[in-house]
């Protein structure tokens, strides 16, 4: 009986781009044994070693996440069903400060501040909707939201949250602007590259609602801070664009039980929801490791830094997760806790699943390395600045200062692009040799490769070449050396004449 898997854009590389595939079968396990009999470089993405679906990874037949069936796996599944595969998404104060007691859908009239001349002329149209009017404007303005991140995510959030009249608005983030991110992190503009962040989202917040309390934190949130900077907050939003910031949000929004409005983007898809919400007279929604208890292995899954987003893309999750604020600010409405909205972009649908808490989730007692527990190398344990082993994977790492000294006296390895084809309309090193992607080299396609010459490995940044290279050492090539810093290294220290992207 044929059955349609829809396959994210994630993984749809393995697919040969197919957005849905059909199997015959009669069961959830079945299907997905299928889908990977077909597919094979599925299978290390779905299913652990032990054939087991992995944590990172989540199944639904229709609306209902497969785990919280009687069957599980072993569902039965009929001709004409749709499964659905969804994959987790490759970022203190005084006491005078302090947050009252209750959060502020919560608190009785007469803790609201007053709305003044300016705010009933600024928020006329709120006052006239029934169920905004002046009490929820005053509501707004006693409101208090922790955005973590100012890019994609966090730029259409933040301007909304100041133009709705949101009181109080923290922000964390300590990058700079850069020239790419203007494709989609319309709070900054040209006039604000290369300088803080915070410094230029502040500056549009406050031109817009001149009247709102911003404040900054410009620095990396973690273990050490994180409890501290997100406790006066009635809303935290998530806005990060990397698991262990986004674990960690969602840890200390459990230990503070503070609501995490989440959203996630990746090339034309993106996801929405609120976790660990508890709406009035309701209980606790679920929260993010209800959904994925784990996150996937470094790498596995790509960044937009790596497999590009759609620029208007994070405007449109954006805006829901400022939709899903103001509501719960508000008190009203249903939120979109206990339910994961899907948007495909290309397609133009919107999906909605349903989530439950996991009773077997472990509870959440403490903060913890989440760089670790993500995977993700120290500082110490990544940087390797020049022509050196990388330890147990057994390829070198070279940057390109020593890389082009040694072109220069006369090494010559067969250089291996790992990037996509249509990369190279971008950029490429004239020296390269062939170009293949760092998916095929994992899958083991080295036809073409020689082995009787060392290989120089590069991508974009140096990531999926890393990988890549430990492909090839794992499959016998004897000197395999990684480009550390990539193409965009090579553009900015050697031949400015390339473009970085």
């Amino acid at each position: 009986m044929a059955v349609e898997i829809a396959i994210p854009t994630a993984l749809r590389s393995f697919t040969a781009g197919q957005a849905a595939v059909h199997v015959d079968a009669e069961t959830v396990r079945a299907s997905v044994l299928a889908l990977t009999t077909a597919h094979p470089q599925l299978s290390r993405h779905l299913l652990g070693p032990d054939g087991a679906l992995r944590s990172f990874v989540n199944i639904y037949l229709g609306d209902e996440d497969v785990r919280f069936l009687p069957d599980g796996l072993d569902t039965a599944v009929q001709a004409g069903d749709s499964l659905i595969i969804v994959p987790s998404i490759a970022g203190g104060s005084s006491s005078e400060d302090a947050m009252p007691e209750s959060p502020v859908w919560k608190r009785k009239l007469d803790q609201l501040p007053e709305l003044d001349a300016f705010d009933y002329a600024r928020y006329s149209r709120h006052l006239i909707l029934e169920d905004v009017g002046v009490q929820g404007q005053r509501r707004l303005k006693g409101a208090s939201v922790l955005c973590v991140g100012t890019g994609g995510l966090g730029s259409p959030l933040l301007l909304y949250l100041g133009a709705a009249g949101v009181g109080r608005i923290g922000i964390v983030d300590f990058d700079v602007v850069d020239e790419s991110n203007l494709q989609r992190q319309v709070i900054h503009g040209s006039a604000s590259v290369g300088q803080r962040k915070l410094d230029s989202a502040r500056r549009r917040i406050l031109d817009i609602n001149p009247h709102c309390q911003v404040d900054m934190y410009p620095v990396a949130l973690d273990s050490s801070n994180a409890l501290e900077i997100l406790e006066p907050y009635d809303v935290v939003v998530d806005g990060t664009d990397n698991f262990p910031t986004r674990y960690l949000v969602n840890d200390a929004c459990v230990m503070l039980d503070k609501p995490n409005v989440y959203g996630s983007i990746f090339k034309f898809e993106g996801q929405a929801s609120v976790f660990n919400y508890t709406p009035p007279g309701g209980e606790r929604g679920p929260h993010y490791r209800d959904l994925y208890p784990e996150p996937p292995p470094p790498g596995l899954v790509p960044s937009c830094a790596e497999g590009g987003v759609l620029g208007i893309l994070p405007g449109v999750i954006g805006c829901i997760q400022a939709t899903e604020t103001l509501k719960i600010l508000l008190g009203k409405g249903t939120s979109l806790s206990g339910r994961l909205l899907l948007y495909d972009a290309l397609g133009m649908t919107f999906r909605e699943l349903k989530l439950r808490r996991d009773p077997n989730c472990k509870p959440v007692t403490e903060l913890i390395d989440y760089k670790e527990f993500c995977g993700v190398p120290t500082a110490a344990e990544g940087s390797v600045p020049t022509d050196q082993d990388h330890g147990d994977s057994g390829f070198q790492r070279i940057d390109v200062q020593a890389a082009k000294a040694r072109l220069d006296a006369g090494w010559a390895p067969f250089v291996l692009d790992v990037r996509r084809p249509h990369e190279l309309q971008i950029s490429r090193l004239p020296f390269m040799d062939l170009q293949r992607t760092h998916q095929d080299i994992i899958a083991g396609q080295f036809d073409g490769i020689p082995r009787d010459r060392p290989i120089l490995v590069s991508c974009k940044v140096g990531a999926r070449s890393a990988q890549a290279a430990a492909a090839l050492v794992a499959a016998g090539f004897a000197d395999v050396t990684n480009l550390e810093g990539g193409i965009n290294a090579w553009a900015r220290e050697i031949d400015p004449s390339l473009p970085v992207y």
